[in-house]
């Protein structure tokens, strides 16, 4: 009886998971603006202010759009 409840809960936490993973998508993330593009296990978002999804508190210079422009690499932008 112990391996049927068991069983039954592992099950139940199998759909749970299924379903979340279905519902959370990528629409809801905090660095992209809506519209953008969220495919593949790790999406980046585009470069540049009007890709955030909030607002920027100031205008930005070349310095800050060359650093998000170089996002996912290592190595800082030439301009610094």
């Amino acid at each position: 009886m112990a391996l049927l409840k068991l069983a039954a809960l592992g099950a139940l936490g199998y759909v749970g998971y299924q379903y979340y993973q279905k519902n959370a998508g990528h629409e809801g993330r905090a660095a992209f603006a809506g519209g953008q593009p969220s495919s593949g296990p790790s999406p980046v978002r585009n470069a540049g202010p009007e890709s955030m999804r909030d607002d920027t508190a100031r205008d930005w210079d070349k310095a800050d759009q060359a650093s998000d422009e170089s996002f996912p690499a290592s190595d800082p932008p030439a301009t610094y």
